[in-house]
């Protein structure tokens, strides 16, 4: 059977050893159509980005890279434009039917945290081939705030997937009129998944249309919720009637789109990479759409999606409208035992404009 694993399944990769850990699971590790991945107990501090390539393991780019070692057990932190890579606590031993993908899990997007996974021999990063076996490492850029992590801490996620079960324009399509994927009459739909637009009227009375990232904070303890004054990090950004906002360059923005988003028990969807056609700017992170993303809120009318947003050399002025990124759909090949927004690790379901877990309005 073609499709995204489910919980249950993924729960067998680890029984027949398929799937490896160095500890015992977390309680809410496996998610509905994915898994947190764990940081080990060390990082290396390395002096850029790089690719293993087909013939190298990443252990041997590391013996030639590596600044120095940072003990993970207590804790430490990790300061912005630095390149760490973590060895995972999680391992695999795949078969040759399934292959995998990686991607940040949502409040490491939202914390502007920089990550991607490699495997040894790897060519791209986040992609782990069919039957691969070996380990696995995290690469780690903090961009806006320094961060603390420890061993155990999850900032990326694994997607097991048999076959090919990525949705054409008119099964889409024919989704989006049987179960309404985005709150919209008329989807923009093409060969790159179905469009969502940018919110820039706001909120409320002063119309909150998002937030900016400060410099120069206080580090952000990745596995403390509600722990910081959402002020000293962020400055919120109003439309003030305009409808518009100017994206300075190399600023870091929390943005929301216009239309609701719903994924049914039996997809997955995945927001798409930056598309060049859209303008000069990106989305900063894809991110991962569980099954029941939307579902469960108000009988399933869609919960809202949250956009890490980056401009690139110039400024660029984005309107309210304006289409800023691209979900593409997956078939399961099961319906998960529990959907996203029925247990208590689902922070950001029936969400409109939301910032991380780890802030609180004092």
């Amino acid at each position: 059977m073609t499709g995204i694993l489910a919980d249950r399944a993924i729960g067998e990769l680890f029984e027949q050893a398929r799937l490896r850990s160095e500890g015992t699971l977390d309680h809410d590790q496996i998610q509905p159509a994915s898994l947190d991945l764990r940081l080990g107990s060390r990082a290396l501090r390395v002096r850029a980005s790089f690719m293993p390539g087909k013939n190298s393991r990443v252990a041997d780019k590391l013996e030639r890279l590596t600044l120095h070692e940072i003990d993970l057990t207590q804790g430490a932190v990790l300061e912005t434009g630095c390149v760490y890579i973590v060895p995972l606590m999680e391992s695999l031993d795949l078969p040759e039917a399934l292959s995998a993908s990686t991607n940040p899990k949502s409040s490491t997007g939202r914390l502007d945290i920089f990550t991607r996974v490699m495997v040894d021999y790897g060519q791209e990063f986040d992609k782990i081939p069919a039957g691969y076996k070996g380990p696995l490492y995290l690469e780690i850029s903090p961009r806006t705030f320094p961060i603390i992590v420890r061993r155990g801490s999850r900032l990326s996620q694994i997607r097991f997937r048999s076959g090919q079960a990525l949705l054409s324009d008119a099964e889409m399509q024919a989704l989006h009129e049987a179960e309404t994927l985005v709150a919209s009459e008329a989807p923009n739909i093409s060969g790159s998944g179905i469009a969502l637009s940018i919110d820039l009227k706001g909120t409320g009375p002063e119309g909150l249309i998002g937030y900016r990232g400060k410099h120069h904070t206080a580090v952000i303890d990745v596995d403390r919720k509600a722990a910081h004054d959402l002020l000293d990090f962020w400055e919120p950004l109003y439309s003030r009637g305009r409808n518009e906002l100017i994206l300075d360059p190399d600023e870091f923005y929390i943005l929301v789109s216009r239309e609701a988003v719903h994924v049914p028990p039996l997809y997955a969807a995945e927001m798409t990479p930056y598309d060049t056609l859209v303008g000069e700017f990106r989305v900063h992170y894809a991110g991962f759409f569980d099954p029941g993303f939307g579902h469960a809120a108000a009988g399933g009318t869609g919960s809202k999606a949250v956009l890490e947003v980056r401009s690139h050399e110039v400024p660029y002025i984005l309107e309210d409208g304006q289409i800023i990124g691209r979900l593409v759909y997956e078939r399961m090949t099961e319906r998960p035992q529990a959907l996203y927004g029925s247990g208590a690790g689902s922070n950001y379901q029936a969400q409109g404009l939301k910032l991380s877990k780890h802030f609180r309005l004092s």
